[in-house]
């Protein structure tokens, strides 16, 4: 645990929005770094205990503790007594990939994420345009930041022991967003990712040909976009499904404008898409 508390970065500035606590062994770790924790536990039991551990190893770091029984994806910002800006989770298989998406995109002020999941999942998130663990939840999470591998955690640091190994991911949100990131945005570009994964060993053209109206439109936006028509979904960045909505015509708001970090990322990867 104490290696998961280091990578995240926290610190004494930082309010940590912590989902999973259990029985508190992280929880400890962050408020020993100083920071102000949220503890977000759907089982009602540990949510009722895990204050009373807290103050079991010291009395002054429950101050700094807020503990809350929800169920993670249906959580609101609202429901928070502030902003979080930094997320750690340990996340169940079944729920990590809605659960992290639902939290980068309810709390945009959260900065850096460091999340425990199964290794299978860990090594989705993680992998590059064009892997073969490269899919939807790999392509969405960038949307709202970069993306990278911290190791693996073995199955013997838990009680009881699980019969898989974890793995973690830490997510570090853009400075400024190459692009719009409202909801209508997002969703729009969502929906072109679900629809090239749908049908992932297909060409770009066919795969967007329904969403574009014909083979021959879905080309021409295609190749408005600086994308091959012949290049499968599997293979196209964060970005390129970002260009092609915006150059479709079909984006719900207009480009915003960006700096000219987010200019060059956004021209680097039409070029390397046209090479």
């Amino acid at each position: 645990m104490r290696r998961i508390v280091s990578a995240s970065g926290v610190n004494r500035h930082d309010h940590v929005l912590e989902v999973g606590p259990g029985l508190g062994s992280l929880t400890l770790g962050l408020l020993d770094r100083g920071a102000r924790v949220t503890a977000v536990e759907i089982d009602p039991v540990l949510a009722r205990q895990l204050p009373t551990t807290i103050a079991d190893h010291s009395h002054s770091e429950i101050n700094r503790l807020t503990v809350l029984n929800r169920d993670i994806l249906t959580f609101r910002r609202a429901e928070m007594p502030d902003e979080p800006t930094a997320l750690v989770a340990n996340l169940p298989y079944n729920v990590a990939v809605p659960a992290l998406l639902h939290l980068l995109a309810e709390f945009p002020s959260i900065r850096t994420v460091m999340v425990m999941v199964q290794a299978e999942v860990a090594e989705r998130l993680a992998a590059e345009p064009g892997g073969k663990d490269y899919g939807v939840p790999s392509v969405k999470v960038r949307f709202f930041g970069n993306v990278r591998r911290f190791g693996m955690v073995s199955p013997t640091v838990f009680w009881p022991i699980p019969r898989v190994y974890s793995g973690l991911v830490r997510i570090d949100r853009y400075e400024v967003s190459p692009w719009p990131t409202d909801e209508a945005f997002r969703q729009q570009v969502f929906e072109l990712i679900d629809i090239a994964f749908a049908q992932r060993r297909k060409t770009s053209r066919n795969a967007f040909a329904e969403w574009a109206g014909s083979g021959n439109e879905s080309a021409s936006r295609l190749l408005a976009a600086s994308i091959d028509p012949s290049r499968r979904g599997e293979t196209l960045s964060i970005a390129d499904f970002v260009r092609l909505l915006q150059r479709s015509g079909q984006a719900a708001t207009p480009p915003v404008k960006r700096d000219a970090a987010a200019q060059r990322q956004m021209s680097s990867d039409a070029s390397a898409t046209r090479g």
